[in-house]
């Protein structure tokens, strides 16, 4: 607790009115209602497709094994984003062949490997998470009043690659002008650092941009050590960060008129 309100005294005030030229948005909780946790609901097709693939190449692995490797995997992940770091999805593959067997990845072939890796990161694309119904239009608002929009999102097992497909199959993807993953970039939010590679990619300083996400931690917090103004999204639309956001919006329809009150 004494961390947050460390984090909020030392916010500089910024003065009303101030021109919002960018908005970034988080989506696991937020643009996707489905939050982060919802993601490991794919882990029985992750694993019976990779286990499919590797048959097919004369290597048979127990099912139990490969849940056992799973699990492994998910402490090695776990270890790096308590660090706020973050491994590409070929990373998370060859972390879980090795825990089946060390050797396992040196005899794959370079074709074996790939189609590994799509049985392991592309389930979403069968059972995409639920988008908020208020979003294609609150967006598509703010793009036409100039606002330049961006994603800075926390990737788990389902990567920014197939994170991407499943924006372009809703049709949003044409609205973002940058996408920030964290298993393309390497940083996982709350650091400051994912928010402002994202801002210098946009090309307009913290103080033009606001952050829209559902954690207190990871968005509230990290966008505002960023330097970012913060709406919250929560289901009630009370906020539950230690550090107050600007606003607080139930859903994403909400949120032009929100930047509205912020402008003034």
């Amino acid at each position: 607790m004494q961390t947050a309100r460390s984090a909020e005294a030392r916010l500089p005030r910024r003065p009303s009115g101030r021109l919002i030229r960018a908005v970034t948005l988080d989506l696991w909780g937020t643009l996707f209602l489905d939050g982060p946790g919802s993601d490991e609901r794919y882990k029985r097709q992750r694993l019976a497709g990779m286990e499919a693939e590797l048959a097919g190449v004369g290597i048979a692995v127990a099912p139990a094994r490969l849940e056992r490797a799973y699990a492994a995997t998910g402490r090695f992940l776990g270890s790096l984003w308590q660090v706020n770091r973050d491994v590409s999805v070929r990373e998370h593959v060859v972390a879980l062949l090795e825990a089946v067997d060390p050797a396992l990845p040196d005899r794959l072939s370079a074709e074996s490997m790939a189609a590994l890796i799509r049985a392991y990161a592309s389930p979403a694309l069968v059972a995409p998470p639920v988008i908020d119904p208020g979003a294609r239009k609150a967006l598509e608002t703010l793009a036409a009043e100039g606002v330049v929009l961006a994603v800075v999102s926390n990737t788990m097992r389902t990567p920014g690659e197939v994170v991407r497909q499943v924006l372009d199959q809703a049709g949003l993807l044409p609205l973002f002008q940058v996408l920030t993953f964290s298993d393309e970039c390497g940083i996982r939010k709350p650091a400051p650092a994912i928010f402002l590679r994202t801002l210098t990619y946009l090309g307009v300083p913290p103080e033009d941009a606001v952050h829209v996400g559902d954690d207190p931690i990871l968005d509230v917090e990290g966008a505002r050590d960023a330097g970012l103004r913060v709406i919250q999204t929560t289901s009630d639309g009370c906020a539950t960060a230690p550090v107050k956001p600007d606003a607080v919006i139930r859903h994403l329809g909400e949120l032009p008129a929100a930047l509205g009150r912020l402008r003034r």
